[in-house]
């Protein structure tokens, strides 16, 4: 099992309210393999670097856990299939010092 942290831009039409479930809901399928959510910190809403899909503010969450490189992966596949989620992005903290 390896620690990672994804930060996942909600679609900024998501009502404020609505964001924590669309974070959180594919979690249940890394907890039921086995998985662990560390910490996870809504950031708000806030301006990208650049747009994506011709938005200009997204709303950020980074989520740390810990499990398994395929579980990770599969959570990932999970949100990008998710229309409300413009983009999300996996690091290994233990890797970047």
């Amino acid at each position: 099992m390896r620690s990672y942290e994804i930060m996942v831009i909600v679609h900024p039409d998501v009502d404020d309210r609505q964001v924590a479930g669309v974070v959180e809901k594919p979690l249940e399928g890394l907890k039921a393999a086995g998985g662990t959510v560390d910490n996870i910190e809504h950031w708000g809403r806030r301006r990208l670097a650049y747009d994506i899909q011709k938005k200009s503010e997204g709303v950020y969450s980074v989520i740390n856990v810990t499990a398994e490189p395929d579980v990770v992966k599969e959570l990932d596949r999970q949100y990008t299939l998710n229309e409300q989620i413009m983009r999300t992005k996996v690091l290994r903290p233990d890797l970047h010092h």
